[in-house]
């Protein structure tokens, strides 16, 4: 209809509801590191993280999808390793309600509870600790968006800049309102979760099948060598 290819559309879904989750969930992480600072730095904890992790969406965005490109292995690996980001998804999904209010009200910078401090439970810590914490997050999170952005786009070039693009813009301009919304409707993010564990499973089965024989699996896999042969 109108031209336009069904797996493009169910592709782009995809990619825009990963880019929603995976960005709200960083903001979250984020304002977790900052919650135990004090008032006047922890702003900027916030800013330099949200800042760090646009610019690698962007740095890995131009590696990681000409590294998937090769197939094989690489695909294996980018597959378990979306596994591994379920699990750390389903951790902070079911993360204590403490923990997700003090990243929110850092976040907001806001006493959104009315006890008179912002974070105020949260451990205390240095800026250079908050930092510490927020980069080596940065860089695992913004692996992470970029390998399934590129998962759920499958062979659609189009699917993947326009994915790759919302990444970045959410993370940069709207990961505080994003990680606001998830915190209301936490529904989304558990439908991002389930997206991405079919990405994962689908990416690590393509890799499989190009050094073993594997049965079609629908929606999962479909071999592409006997389809060719027939």
């Amino acid at each position: 209809m109108f031209g336009i290819d069904p797996s493009f559309l169910t592709s782009l879904v995809q990619v825009i509801l990963i880019d929603l989750v995976l960005a709200g969930d960083n903001a979250v992480v984020i304002g977790m590191a900052a919650a135990g600072l004090a008032t006047d730095v922890r702003r900027k904890a916030i800013l330099i993280g949200i800042l760090a992790a646009t610019v690698l969406r962007i740095f890995f965005a131009l590696i990681t999808t000409q590294l998937l490109a090769l197939g094989g292995g690489l695909l294996i690996a980018g597959g378990v390793l979306l596994l591994y980001v379920c699990w750390k998804m389903y951790r902070e999904l079911t993360t204590s309600a403490a923990d997700e209010h003090n990243a929110q009200e850092a976040l907001e910078d806001s006493d959104t509870n009315a006890d008179g401090t912002v974070s105020g439970t949260a451990p205390r810590k240095t800026l250079r600790q908050a930092i510490i914490q927020i980069i080596i997050a940065d860089v695992s999170m913004s692996l992470d968006n970029v390998l399934a952005v590129a998962g759920a786009a499958q062979h659609h070039f189009e699917a993947l800049v326009i994915g790759l693009a919302l990444s970045v813009v959410m993370m940069g301009v709207a990961a505080s309102f994003i990680a606001g919304l998830l915190h209301r409707f936490r529904w989304i993010a558990w439908v991002g979760l389930l997206i991405i564990l079919f990405v994962a499973v689908r990416m690590a089965l393509e890799g499989l099948g190009g050094f073993v024989a594997l049965p079609d699996i629908p929606l999962l896999y479909t071999n592409h060598a006997a389809a060719a042969a027939h």
